[in-house]
């Protein structure tokens, strides 16, 4: 097979067109406060995540703009929140500091940030912790001085669960398991109901596909009759 030749021009307009949809998300909910400071972290999570691709083969930085865009238009959330989900990754995966969070975005973002990437280390630690899912979901709500650390951890899941063809069969039985244990009732207890039956609904698809198949099926031969 040949080497696959990536259009970097395309795929640049792909990203500013990702960006611009997320601005427009933005005004359309009317995210509050300094949406200028939106740029500024697109410009910083773009430069940290350059060379990196997700498991798709596309460009990292796609993730952190879907995840902001979750963020505002199905949470809800304003321009900080947004700037915390396009820099979500940056400080676990590129030479950023917290401190250079604090000095480019305010101590209110950097602590967000930080919150974050604790979150990933623990969610990283391949123990049994994920196992205990109640203790798990407390020490995730207390750990966390800022709901905003754990409804931008729900926005990251959210997304990760919507692309996670392009993962091993293992991985993916991992992540869903994980989700429709600890993420699905994390949305619940917060009041983000069309966030938890996605979820679970995303986790299913991956724990028991045929099934799924199968329930899909039935559901939109009966629809017409349902309606």
């Amino acid at each position: 097979m040949g080497k696959v030749v990536i259009d970097l021009e395309k795929e640049k307009q792909e990203i500013l067109k990702a960006y611009r949809r997320l601005l427009r998300s933005a005004k359309r909910h009317g995210a509050k406060g300094d949406l200028k400071m939106v740029r500024k972290a697109f410009d910083v999570a773009l430069e940290a995540h350059k060379d990196m691709r997700r498991k798709s083969g596309e460009p990292y930085i796609f993730h952190p703009i879907a995840v902001a865009e979750i963020v505002t238009a199905e949470i809800g959330l304003g321009a900080k929140s947004i700037v915390c989900g396009l820099l979500h990754d940056t400080v676990e995966d590129s030479d950023l500091t917290i401190e250079d969070m604090r000095y480019l975005f305010g101590e209110r973002v950097a602590m967000i940030i930080d919150g974050l990437t604790k979150l990933n280390v623990v969610m990283n630690l391949d123990g049994e912790s994920s196992l205990q899912t109640e203790n798990f979901r407390k020490m995730l709500l207390t750990m966390s001085s800022d709901i905003r650390v754990i409804l931008i951890k729900l926005a990251d899941r959210l997304h990760n669960m919507r692309t996670l063809e392009s993962m091993r069969r293992d991985k993916q039985l991992k992540i869903a398991s994980e989700t429709m244990y600890l993420y699905a009732p994390l949305a619940h207890r917060l009041g983000l109901y069309q966030i938890k039956s996605e979820l679970e609904d995303l986790s299913f698809k991956y724990l028991e596909p045929e099934l799924h198949t199968k329930i899909s099926e039935g559901l939109q031969q009966s629809q017409r009759k349902r309606t």
